[in-house]
């Protein structure tokens, strides 16, 4: 299709089954032992039926369990591996090869399509989770098979299936995208940030800091680090211990981590704060997102405001630019120092704002909607609710300019002409339901 043109997990730790106390503890000793061999079998055959056979949808828990779970698809042997390998194969002179996480993710896929233009070698993993609609997970899965990147389906728990992926190509790089995403989502199910954006990460770092050699590794930390911080521009010298939001909260958890493992074992990291990242294949959670699609079904759309009618601004940035930026982390990276899970020597560390230092106000956002829809948006004024969203963000980027020489260069008007070019590609004006 020609919107193919263009260019946020919660995996769960299966609780401990508890079995009760079996009645036939209290069977009489003249059973014979035949017969209580026997039922010991019958016993067993249930259990295997009842634990391997039933379907997930048999109660919530379950339901949850098989849809967040840490098993991964069935995986191994040769077909499964030679794929992996040609993914994964670098095709210019001084590539890299690359484990992109979350890779059918928003940005996952910009940064994957990114670095095998250039002649990388890119491996994706991703476990579609549903936390939003799936086939928009799946549709830029074909996207990157046709650029020729192949993702596992997997999850960043699964340690097995990461030794494994290790043991098959010896990545110089990892780009750990995969987190559980959204500041609201938290209020709802907090367990999944936990179990994604700091059980996961750890095992990321696990796995990292065992191979040999291992790999530089640059991750997604958040804005929202910054929390209540009232100091503007944000700088990467600000305090970031107040967090406003559970995710922020798993985020500099993740930063905190990060220090640990290079601490310890010597391994590179870079920490990338990511500031209200927008454009094609976005998430349909985010604003800028779900604005286009109500303003296209003529339904009302929230605009916040804070105390005293403050207004309520981001820093949009255009993924385009976080793909550079992503990019020269990955590219400026030094090697990590330690071997076989010991630290050699002191390792790089960094941590960079990636922003577009021009904070818009949410109204203008939806002005510049109206006019490219061509649509009126229904706005209900709301005060800015107590659920982890801030009244602003803006980034300083000096530290990214002098490092990584990232310089943004798409302004909100251009990005959003853009996305709104490829949604109404792939919706149809509206007639395709975006979930």
């Amino acid at each position: 299709m020609s919107q193919m043109k263009h260019i946020d997990n919660i995996p769960s730790t299966p609780g401990k089954f508890k079995m009760e106390k079996s009645p036939y503890n209290r069977l009489r000793v003249h059973f014979s032992l035949a017969k209580l061999t026997f039922w010991s079998f019958v016993f067993l055959g249930l259990i295997f039926v009842f634990f391997y056979r039933s379907p997930a949808s048999s109660s919530p828990v379950s339901s949850d369990l098989s849809r967040r779970s840490l098993r991964t698809s069935s995986y191994g042997g040769p077909a499964w591996e030679k794929r992996i390998k040609a993914s994964a194969k670098v095709r210019s002179r001084n590539g890299i090869s690359v484990l992109v996480t979350g890779a059918a993710g928003f940005v996952g896929t910009h940064v994957s399509v990114a670095l095998k233009r250039r002649g990388d070698g890119v491996l994706g993993l991703d476990n579609f989770n549903d936390y939003y609609d799936p086939s928009l997970k799946r549709a830029r899965q074909a996207l990157l098979e046709r650029t020729g990147v192949y993702i596992v389906e997997g999850d960043i728990n699964d340690a097995t299936l990461l030794k494994k992926l290790f043991d098959i190509v010896p990545f110089t790089h990892v780009m750990h995208l995969a987190a559980q995403a959204g500041v609201r989502y938290a209020m709802e199910n907090p367990g999944s940030y936990v179990h994604s954006n700091i059980a996961g990460l750890v095992n990321v770092l696990e796995i990292c800091k065992s191979v040999n050699p291992q790999p530089a590794i640059v991750w997604a930390s958040s804005s929202s680090v910054y929390g209540l911080n009232t100091k503007v521009p944000f700088s990467e010298r600000d305090r970031t211990d107040q967090p406003a939001s559970l995710y922020a909260a798993t985020k500099k958890a993740g930063e905190e981590i990060a220090h640990t493992y290079n601490h310890i074992y010597g391994l590179s990291l870079t920490g990338l704060r990511f500031f209200t990242v927008y454009g094609p294949w976005g998430r349909p959670d985010m604003a800028y997102f779900f604005f286009t699609r109500d303003i296209l079904k003529g339904k009302s759309i929230p605009i916040f405001e804070a105390a005293n009618h403050g207004t309520v601004a981001r820093d949009f940035t255009y993924v385009d630019d976080i793909v550079k930026g992503c990019l020269a982390a990955l590219d400026t990276a030094e090697k990590s120092t330690g071997s076989g899970g010991k630290k050699k020597g002191p390792a790089q560390l960094r941590v960079f704002n990636l922003g577009n230092t021009s904070p818009v106000p949410v109204s203008d956002l939806v002005s510049i909607l109206e006019r490219l829809l061509k649509v009126k948006a229904k706005r209900l004024v709301m005060k800015l609710p107590r659920n982890g969203d801030v009244q602003f963000t803006h980034a300083n980027i000096s530290s990214a300019q002098r490092e990584l020489g990232y310089k943004p260069s798409t302004d909100l008007q251009t990005g959003l002409k853009k996305f709104v070019r490829w949604y109404l590609n792939y919706y149809g004006n509206g007639k395709k339901s975006a979930q």
